[in-house]
C-alpha cells in the first residue's frame, strides 16, 4: 500500500512540475501586469504566482479533468482583487506605478484588461469571476483601453528662457 502511495505522489509531482514548466512564465507575466511592477523587479507578482501555484498544487488531485491553468489564473485574479481591496480600500482607486504602462490604471481596470486582452477570457467569464455584470466589465475594459491609447495630458512643459508677451 505504501509503495502505491509513493508511486502516486511521484506521478503527481511529475505532472505538477510539467504544468509549472509550461505555465509559470505566462502566469508570472500576468501577475506582473496586474501588480504594474517592473519586469525584473516584481516581488508582489512573484508572491501572487507562488500563492497561485501552491493553491493549484493543493487541489491537484481534485481537478479531475479541469484545466489547471484556468484554476491557477482564477486564483491569481481573485487573490489580486482581494489584496488590492485591502491595500487600496477598493478596486477602483488608482495608485500610479512609475515606469509601467498599466500603472495609471486602477487595480480593477488592470485586472479586467489583463483577463480580457492578455488572457483572452470572455466577458461573461470575467464578469462571473469578478461578480460584476457583463456590461460593467465591457465598460471598464473600454475605459482602460482608451486610457492606455490616449493617456491624459499633463500641463504643457515650460520652455526655459521664454517670456510671456505683455498684454
Amino acid at each position: 500500500m505504501r509503495e502505491r502511495q509513493t508511486s502516486q505522489d511521484a506521478r503527481r509531482a511529475r505532472e505538477f512540475e510539467a504544468f509549472v514548466g509550461g505555465a509559470a512564465g505566462r502566469l508570472l507575466h500576468a501577475a506582473t501586469l496586474l501588480t504594474a511592477e517592473e519586469r525584473h523587479d516584481n516581488p508582489r507578482a512573484r508572491r501572487l504566482l507562488t500563492l497561485s501555484l501552491a493553491n493549484t498544487y493543493a487541489s491537484w488531485d481534485r481537478l479531475r479533468g479541469e484545466d489547471p491553468y484556468d484554476r491557477a489564473r482564477q486564483y491569481l485574479a481573485t487573490r489580486f482583487a482581494r489584496t488590492a481591496w485591502h491595500q487600496y480600500g477598493g478596486l477602483g482607486r488608482a495608485r500610479p506605478h512609475p515606469g509601467s504602462p498599466l500603472g495609471a490604471l486602477s487595480p480593477q481596470e488592470r485586472l479586467i484588461l489583463v483577463l480580457r486582452l492578455y488572457e483572452g477570457v470572455a466577458e461573461e467569464q470575467a464578469a462571473a469571476l469578478l461578480g460584476l455584470p457583463t456590461e460593467r466589465v465591457r465598460a471598464i475594459c473600454e475605459r482602460a483601453t482608451a486610457t492606455l491609447l490616449h493617456p491624459p495630458r499633463g500641463p504643457a512643459p515650460k520652455v526655459a528662457g521664454a517670456k510671456m508677451a505683455p498684454s
